[in-house]
């Protein structure tokens, strides 16, 4: 699968093998299929090595074919083919990345950089300024043209094997985008010396104490051993979603949604109200993408096989894994709070909040993210209400803990 779980895999497979063990011979390897590709990249980095001719050691067939693919395509026309899935379900272009870590391990072995006129910064060079100052230039004279995005779907999230942009590509889709950030991220970090792939000692974290690329993968992405940490939070990638006020929402798609039952019945924006929620079941909050995912799906095959509605009732879930998840959306009529679909969006809290809060984390992706969103882009009115579903019905969601944070809010009436 395009997993990121499937790269460190290969990596640290290369890293057992006595020909490409060291992490400078890695990400030459990675650049000599692909990984650095671009003019500007080249500027920066030289032109790559010869590509090996055989399979090398520690790989079989089909991972040396995997790995080509990642590396060996136009990042221009088909940036989906470089592609692999995250554990925190966003979804990161190799080679980018590769090239961050690349320049962040010459700058921390003495390499002065590359000489130029004027001197540039040879890692936002290498990951991100060509193809943004490339998006923004074509831009300029098509008001239309797309700058940023689009994001895409995986045909399965627990086997991902294909990335289908969902519109028209810029050049910049958000995995690339994903990429570059999470290699300037990572370039930093080896330069500073806290994660000094050559040899010696490592800070703790995004390596997690590593000494080799693998591992430095392995505690940034929290792939591998089941834990599924990935990033922190604050390094978590901003571009599922367009606007920088607006909270990262996971697409139907990428949690695996069945398709809605029948034709939904668009809402007439802006609207007037919020009704926040909890599940109750699951009762347990979410804290990671594949389980947030499975809540999803598990949700919505109750509502439309049980209840017998036409599609998960939520508007929109928030897992405390750090995303957002859609149900039926800023524009389909909702099933959440009994004769106010029409009027309001309904949010539901993944766990059961009648005796604790969520993590403070998730009651800001609402409260300071999403609800400002909504009025920003012209879904909510400005002088909207906000209320408990308890208030609506009876019954005790959103929880006696819950409820009474959310009279704090802005909009609580």
């Amino acid at each position: 699968p395009r997993h990121m779980d499937t790269v460190v895999t290969m990596v640290e497979a290369l890293e057992m093998s006595t020909h490409h063990g060291a992490p400078s011979t890695l990400l030459e390897l990675a650049r000599a299929l692909g990984s650095c590709s671009t003019p500007g990249c080249r500027v920066v980095l030289g032109d790559p090595p010869t590509a090996p001719s055989e399979v090398p050691p520690g790989l079989d067939h089909h991972q040396w074919v995997l790995l080509t693919q990642l590396f060996h395509h136009d990042p221009t026309t088909t940036p989906e083919l470089g592609a692999v899935l995250a554990p925190d379900g966003s979804t990161v272009t190799l080679g980018p990345l590769f090239a961050g870590i690349e320049v962040g391990l010459k700058k921390v072995l003495g390499w002065p950089g590359p000489t130029t006129e004027p001197p540039l910064d040879a890692l936002a060079a290498a990951t991100l300024t060509e193809t943004l100052a490339t998006s923004f230039l074509m831009a300029r004279g098509d008001p239309n043209r797309t700058t940023l995005g689009p994001t895409g779907c995986w045909d399965d999230v627990g086997d991902p094997q294909t990335y289908t942009l969902v519109g028209p590509s810029s050049p910049v889709p958000d995995a690339v985008a994903n990429g570059a950030m999470d290699g300037v991220v990572l370039g930093t970090y080896v330069a500073e010396g806290a994660a000094n792939l050559s040899g010696g000692v490592l800070g703790a974290h995004p390596s997690q104490g590593a000494t080799n690329l693998s591992g430095l993968l392995r505690g940034y992405y929290g792939t591998g051993n089941g834990t599924e940490k990935g990033r922190p939070p604050n390094l978590l990638p901003p571009l599922l979603h367009p606007l920088p006020e607006c909270p990262p929402i996971v697409p139907r798609c990428m949690w695996g949604a069945r398709p809605y039952r029948g034709v939904p019945t668009p809402l007439t924006l802006p609207l007037g109200s919020i009704f926040i929620h909890h599940t109750f079941q699951p009762s347990a909050p979410c804290r990671t993408f594949s389980s947030c995912s499975k809540d999803m799906r598990d949700m919505q095959k109750f509502h439309q096989d049980t209840r017998d509605w036409d599609d998960i009732g939520y508007s929109f879930v928030v897992g405390s894994d750090g995303y957002i998840y859609q149900g039926r959306g800023w524009h389909w009529v909702g099933a959440h709070t009994k004769g106010y679909n029409t009027r309001g969006y309904g949010v539901g809290y993944v766990g059961d909040f009648s005796s604790t809060l969520p993590d403070p984390d998730t009651i800001s992706l609402v409260r300071d993210q999403l609800l400002p969103c909504a009025v920003k882009t012209g879904r909510l009115h400005q002088n909207f209400t906000l209320r408990g579903h308890r208030q609506m019905g009876p019954t005790s969601c959103p929880g006696n803990s819950l409820f009474q944070e959310i009279e704090t809010w802005r909009g609580f009436e």
